[in-house]
């Protein structure tokens, strides 16, 4: 309680509302509408340009919701919006940053797997079968790419988004990501929670920008349950012949009445957002259909923009936006012309801008207590509220909503504080772990001159000494366990990957730390039962940390030799050997080695001749170019070892004729 009201004192403007505003003025809200109506108007449903430097694709929905016009005559949506899992061999390779840990997590306990709906999977997979769309992969390969959709032709957009993301960041020839964002206007839900937190881990959650206004029912139809899903609204809704496209039967999904369309959304929504404000102090069993928000949401209305960059946040603002909605008879209050209204508000909204802000006062109907008007930060939630078309519904009939949504926007603020907060603190707690890492580094410049620390700890040298570095490197990798444990959470900032304090350090950790490591797969000859450490030995934070230091671009997606031998050549050894799987290498050599001595097949022993003279050229590259520090070179250091091991076996008779063919 003390930490929360502390967040909130430290806290003195509460800044949705001008990032709504922020994202309002500038023109990408306005060119992405004007690609998804020329979607919606060509016959292919896709269409792109380049605009200011940036390339627009716009998708359209249209022949997404002609092909399912029929199963919504036939009965409703609990079909052509069913999720389907994305770890099924159709999709796998198509997002496999997404599904690549599923196995395992199934394995361990059963967890939901990532799935989406099954409409826009089928139109995307049709769409990316085509040879129109590879060629524009091709084409707009390390641009600045905006991807953007109306209605069901977002949730399409939003599909080949995270299939972009997933082929740039998996395929190294691509190089550093290139700026991607998704931009989408009125679209259903497209994923279930473990989407969200996918997303969340890849830490892709900024490259999504979902605008919803007030009174569109469908971006929240799919909170319902699916058995109740009236699917004929969506599908009506972006052929513009709703309610003419409906079942016949009487049921849930014959809904077909405003009020009652609107009652339901409202019920299902309001459950599944309580669900949400539970699920923060304790577990809840889900409620409404199977699908979540995911990225950021920026809730329009004519008086401005909210952005929400939080899920649990958003989904009660969704909530909260439509239960205060105007009274039926308004403009507004019809479902089609509150789904077809982005172009006007794309337009409205900047005009607005212009237009002087009144706080309210004593006296008006609107006003707040004066408690509530009594700080900066209170005056920006009312401005909040304004901007998302709560504040003018605070009537009687409407303070509850006005006030849950304004609790709800102090929780979002909280939680959009605490990733950033989290942050601050993790360097604090650096800063305290930093001298595990000095005591490694003394550790190491002990046996630099005789064996290298790599040798020493693998052999426990110095028993006293061994303990203490052991200890030492158990709790730096707990340190960092725990930074990337929050990160898959959420609790750090989406860019936490790509600050360079950080990814510095992490590789500093990773180059001092991960040859002990190695050392110690090897001491327990896990290598003999497990198998090679670099496939089956090697932690998941070294992964990571390999992938942050590419991405920085520090190897930009070509081979580690390749990378060394284009850099300025050092005039003396490095302090740390640069590739951090190196003594994993020497030991595999030294078996490759072993098993030479006593090979008799001929074709047998020439494999392991050839993977020992790779190894010899990749390790002389890395010493003359001295990206081996000095424990490498040590006189008793297992590298030295093999040296000589390989020197020997190289004038036995058979390897030199070998040798002689190569």
């Amino acid at each position: 309680m003390d930490d929360a009201a502390g967040e909130e004192e430290a806290s003195m403007f509460e800044t949705s509302h001008v990032l709504g505003a922020l994202l309002a003025s500038s023109p990408l809200l306005a060119r992405a509408w004007d690609r998804c109506a020329a979607a919606t108007a060509a016959a292919p449903g896709l269409v792109h340009g380049e605009d200011g430097g940036t390339v627009y694709v716009g998708f359209s929905g249209v022949q997404a919701a002609l092909s399912a016009a029929g199963a919504a005559v036939a009965g409703g949506g609990a079909d052509a919006f069913a999720p389907v899992a994305l770890a099924g061999d159709a999709t796998r390779r198509l997002f496999a940053p997404l599904v690549a840990a599923e196995p395992d997590a199934a394995a361990a306990g059963g967890e939901q797997q990532v799935a989406v709906q099954a409409l826009a999977l089928q139109c995307f997979l049709k769409l990316c079968g085509s040879p129109d769309f590879q060629m524009l992969l091709d084409q707009i390969r390390g641009k600045a790419v905006v991807f953007t959709g109306h209605s069901l032709g977002g949730a399409i957009a939003a599909l080949a988004a995270l299939h972009y993301l997933c082929i740039s960041s998996s395929t190294a020839t691509w190089g550093p990501s290139p700026p991607v964002l998704c931009v989408t206007f009125g679209s259903p839900l497209l994923g279930n929670e473990a989407l969200s937190k996918a997303i969340l881990r890849e830490r892709w959650g900024g490259n999504f920008c979902h605008v919803v206004s007030q009174h569109d029912v469908v971006p929240r139809l799919l909170f319902c349950p699916l058995d109740a899903v009236p699917a004929h609204v969506i599908v009506g809704m972006q052929l513009q012949q709703w309610p003419a496209v409906r079942p016949h039967h009487a049921g849930g999904a014959a809904v077909t009445d405003i009020d009652a369309l609107r009652h339901l959304v409202q019920v299902h929504a309001g459950a599944v957002a309580m669900e949400q404000k539970l699920a923060d102090a304790a577990a809840a069993p889900p409620s409404g259909g199977p699908y979540r928000p995911f990225g950021t949401y920026v809730m329009c209305s004519p008086d401005g923009a909210v952005c929400v960059d939080n899920p649990t946040a958003a989904v009660q603002m969704l909530y909260a936006t439509f239960a205060s909605s105007s009274s039926p008879g308004s403009p507004e209050s019809s479902p089609e012309a509150a789904h077809s209204c982005y172009g006007d508000l794309v337009v409205k909204m900047p005009q607005h801008l212009l237009l002087k802000r009144r706080l309210p006062v004593d006296g008006d109907d609107n006003a707040p207590s004066p408690a509530v008007a009594a700080s900066n930060y209170d005056a920006g939630v009312s401005l909040a509220l304004e901007a998302s078309g709560i504040h003018a519904m605070v009537r009687a009939a409407h303070a509850t909503e006005a006030s849950t949504a304004r609790q709800w926007l102090r929780t979002s603020r909280r939680a959009g504080r605490r990733p950033s907060l989290n942050s601050a603190a993790l360097a604090t707690k650096l800063g305290r772990i930093t001298p595990c890492r000095a005591q490694i580094e003394w550790y190491k410049a002990l046996f630099d001159g005789e064996m290298g620390y790599y040798d020493a700890f693998k052999q426990r040298r110095s028993p006293k000494k061994f303990g203490k570095a052991n200890m030492y490197r158990i709790k730096l990798g707990q340190f960092w366990d725990g930074v990337l444990a929050m990160l898959d959470a959420g609790q750090l900032p989406h860019d936490f990957h790509r600050r360079a304090k950080w990814v510095n350090a992490a590789r500093f950790y990773q180059l001092l730390v991960e040859p002990l490591d190695i050392a110690d797969y090897h001491r327990h000859n896990l290598h003999r039962t497990r198998g090679r450490y670099m496939t089956h030995g090697r932690e998941r934070r070294y992964e990571l940390f390999d992938r942050w230091w590419q991405e920085k671009g520090c190897v930009g997606g070509v081979s580690a030799a390749s990378a060394m031998a284009s850099r300025r050549r050092r005039s003396k050894n490095a302090g740390l050997t640069q590739d951090p799987c190196f003594w994993a290498r020497v030991e595999e050599a030294r078996e490759l080695a072993e098993s030479c001595r006593v090979e008799r097949d001929a074709a047998a022993l020439a494999m392991m001749v050839d993977e020992l003279q790779e190894f010899e050229s990749y390790s002389g590259e890395l010493v003359a170019s001295k990206e081996v520090s000095t424990d490498v070179l040590a006189p008793l250091s297992s590298y030295t070892l093999w040296v000589e091991e390989w020197s020997q076996l190289k004038l036995r008779d058979e390897v030199r004729a070998i040798l002689l063919q190569f």
